[in-house]
């Protein structure tokens, strides 16, 4: 995705970033446009859109309808009587889980862990028993053991040794065998992966540990080229290049999830419910799926040849039964 385009924001992060910019305007008494919008990642513009969607919200009061006092007049921000929604948030339980998961892959490194362990314990506390469900986080997979493969990774980090990994590739529908030097293990969206130059793609490649089918530390130092960076996933897991194929999709109401479910470089409200999504992906095999399963909630309308496989395949699916 260009760096010029805006990211698309789903509703559950937006009100996510509502939930934070409230208490954090509160606790500084008055806090300005620019330095808000550099702290929480977002256009000034953005964050006028935030502020006055925050302005209407409704507040349980002994008036039937109370909105916050909201000011941003002179690019300063004020904010009062917004008791309700002026705390400060709180991890979730899936959140919670997720950093527990790292913390204790941390753990496991060689070293003084009293700082982790302290840590993992007050987090505990403070979840309750949502926190034990972490230490499961990383072993409902099909595949070998999550968590095994952890510590196997752990290992070869630790010994600048080489991966051989056989992964399914869920796109192309496919399992590939790759050698990869580890640069790091990291939990993002609640899973695991391992990122480390791949040797068969010539570049930094994040591995989804419940995908990898067999994995094995070689004998091989690990040579990770100085011109590797690890990906910068601020925007997202999943982040377009404008050398992938764009595609259009339209979408009906029943089918709106897919602009919040992958990652979209524009979506347009067309009317009545309906959507336009353009998305950019290296195989547009998993879109020719995805068009199949929602039928006539989806219309592929670019490129032409993509539209043209799903009427394809759509035909002759349907062939079948007569």
């Amino acid at each position: 995705m260009s760096g010029n385009q805006p990211r698309m924001v789903t509703s559950a992060e937006r009100l996510r970033r509502l939930l934070a910019l409230v208490p954090y305007v509160v606790s500084r008494k008055a806090v300005g446009l620019s330095e808000a919008a550099a702290a929480f990642g977002m256009t000034e513009r953005e964050l006028i859109d935030d502020l006055n969607l925050a302005w209407c919200v409704e507040l349980k009061a002994p008036e039937p309808y109370c909105p916050i006092d909201l000011s941003y007049e002179g690019g300063e921000i004020t904010i009062s009587q917004a008791e309700s929604i002026a705390r400060p948030l709180r991890l979730a339980a899936d959140e919670a889980n997720a950093l527990l998961v790292a913390l204790r892959m941390l753990a496991e490194v060689p070293g003084d862990g009293s700082a982790v362990a302290r840590l993992i314990a007050k987090i505990e506390a403070a979840a309750g028993a949502s926190a034990a469900a972490s230490s499961q986080v990383m072993i409902q997979s099909d595949s070998p053991n999550v968590r095994d493969l952890a510590a196997k990774i752990t290992t070869a980090l630790s010994a600048g040794k080489r991966l051989h990994l056989r992964h399914y590739a869920w796109r192309r529908d496919e399992a590939t065998e790759r050698d990869v030097d580890p640069m790091r293990l990291l939990v993002v969206e609640g899973r695991t992966y391992v990122e480390g130059w791949c040797r068969r793609a010539e570049g930094v490649r994040l591995f989804r540990l419940d995908r990898v089918l067999d994995l094995q530390v070689l004998d091989v130092p690990c040579e990770v080229p100085d011109e590797a960076e690890s990906k910068d996933l601020d925007a997202g897991l999943f982040q377009a290049s404008e050398s992938d194929e764009r595609v259009e999709l339209e979408l009906a109401p029943s089918a709106r999830w897919v602009a919040e479910s992958y990652p979209c470089e524009s979506v347009t409200e067309l009317g009545d419910g309906r959507l336009r999504v353009v998305l950019r992906t290296p195989d547009t095999r998993w879109v020719r799926r995805l068009a199949l399963r929602l039928g006539e909630d989806a219309r592929v309308t670019a490129p032409a040849r993509l539209a043209d496989e799903v009427r394809a395949a759509a035909a002759a699916a349907l062939a079948l039964y007569t």
